[in-house]
């Protein structure tokens, strides 16, 4: 007979204003019975904007932890969810962009806190434009109107100028009017918005995140029982096959449990297996 979670049929809040619930919340139902609810009258811009207007305080899992604990505050839920993205160019190759987001899972009675981050794809992209300019080849990029576009000037010391959610092209030649006049260059800046709800690509990415943090918050530790217990770092030093040194190279994975500290080693690379002497710094330096 098969155990149950120890979150089934439990209660979990979510602080969203963007319809991040609509993906997530039919997930953790499925994986573990946990009843996910948004915490309502919550203003998660507060925590900081993509946009600038606000500046987020922290890192992202700082303010998706914040998100999450307003939820338990604001519901009295045991257990809360908060989500956070952040775009920019690919760290490995920066003419690519690069989405990365980060869902975090706490336990109000334990503090136990589960996290999980994924990079993702994104449509993140942006262009300068004069008034008039046609930007057809543009929009067709970033998947307009499906995918609605910020504007604001490009060059102003006005953190509150910019004109988001635009899913119409009347309404984007106007906001680029308004913003270009405003602009010291005389030009706007065009650029996707990543608000979840109005962009379908990240939404996507979202729920590609919160399976993640199903899978690891089902995986129960081997020791205590808590949830969570999964990958939280990798051994290197995989021996150099002339020298014997260590390298590097990831030498198995490290697999732990956030609230007891068990860890234990898998995916350990045979003892036969040697990495090349081109990664050994005596070898190769």
């Amino acid at each position: 007979m098969a155990h149950l979670h120890p979150f089934d049929g439990q209660r979990a809040a979510i602080a969203t204003m963007h319809g991040k619930e609509r993906v997530v919340a039919p997930i953790m139902e499925q994986w573990f019975g946990l009843r996910l609810e948004r915490a309502e009258d919550i203003d998660t811009d507060a925590l900081g904007t993509f946009t600038g207007e606000i500046e987020r305080k922290g890192g992202m899992l700082d303010a998706a932890r914040a998100k999450a604990r307003l939820a338990i505050e604001r519901t009295g839920a045991p257990f809360g969810l908060g989500s956070e993205g952040a775009f920019g160019p690919h760290p490995v190759v920066p003419i690519l962009a690069s989405g990365l987001e980060l869902m975090v899972f706490i336990d109000s009675d334990s503090n136990h806190e589960i996290a999980v981050h994924r990079r993702t794809r994104t449509n993140f992209n942006s262009t300068f434009v004069s008034p008039g300019r046609d930007l057809s080849d543009f929009l067709a990029r970033v998947g307009f109107p499906e995918h609605a576009v910020i504007v604001r000037p490009e060059k102003s010391d006005l953190r509150s100028a910019v004109v988001k959610g635009i899913v119409e092209r009347e309404v984007l030649q106007g906001a680029i009017e308004s913003m270009a006049a405003i602009s010291a260059s005389g030009r706007a800046l065009v650029q996707t918005d990543m608000r979840a709800h109005l962009n379908p690509t990240r939404m996507k990415a979202i729920r590609h995140v919160a399976k993640a943090l199903a899978l690891r918050v089902a995986r129960l530790c081997p020791v205590c029982g808590s949830p969570g217990f999964g990958l939280s770092d990798v051994k290197r030093g995989l021996p150099c096959r002339e020298c014997g040194s260590p390298t590097d190279l990831i030498q198995a994975e490290v697999h732990a449990c956030g609230r007891c500290g068990n860890q234990e080693h898998r995916r350990q690379r045979p003892m036969t297996v040697r990495a090349d002497p081109m990664w050994c710094n005596l070898c190769n330096p």
